[in-house]
């Protein structure tokens, strides 16, 4: 049978064990300010599909357990780290000075496309998203070593902060991996 679909049992799932003690690519996701709980949920699992190393959830952003969040989390709020901060600004000032380098993902002045970011091998990133309506906060925008943009050709050019979160992710993910997706073991998936 030609691309037979696989079934859930044959995965080569992860326990939530075996999750934390795999090796995490070197990516933090910061929530500025979410809104909604599905948004947050489906960012958790969209870390825990990438491997990303923590979450930080910022401002009025929602903390599990919470079932909104679980209802799209399907359960990564257990494998991925997380913690709350209150004030985003802080947090980058924060990464900044241990020497990781903080993107807001946003549509900006001077933003590099993603399709032309080059992460730096070994260099571990954080990636910013913004509240739903307002977007990541101008003064970290500005407080951030650069902004990474989604191309977009559509009439829109505006993705729901989930989306965002996956093809960021993804992008980043396949950039720094590139050279063991092989050894991951997998369907490829």
């Amino acid at each position: 049978m030609k691309n037979r679909k696989i079934k859930n049992s044959e995965l080569n799932r992860k326990s939530v064990e075996e999750f934390k003690e795999a090796r995490k690519t070197p990516i933090i996701v910061i929530l500025d300010n979410i809104r909604s709980l599905n948004n947050i949920g489906s960012v958790f699992r969209t870390a825990d599909a990438f491997l990303i190393e923590k979450i930080y959830l910022c401002g009025i952003t929602a903390k599990p357990p919470h079932k909104d969040i679980q209802k799209t989390a399907l359960g990564a709020t257990e494998t991925v780290v997380w913690e709350h901060v209150e004030d985003t600004l802080d947090l980058v000032e924060k990464l900044k000075e241990d020497n990781i380098k903080v993107f807001s993902i946003e549509q900006a002045e001077g933003a590099v496309m993603l399709n032309n970011f080059k992460p730096e091998i070994g260099e571990k990133i954080a990636v910013i998203f913004g509240n739903e309506v307002k977007g990541v906060q101008q003064k970290v925008v500005s407080a951030s070593d650069g902004v990474i943009e989604i191309p977009q050709a559509g009439s829109k050019h505006s993705l729901n902060i989930s989306v965002s979160t996956g093809v960021i992710l993804w992008d980043l993910y396949s950039k720094l991996k590139a050279t063991d997706y092989s050894s991951a073991g997998g369907h490829g998936h």
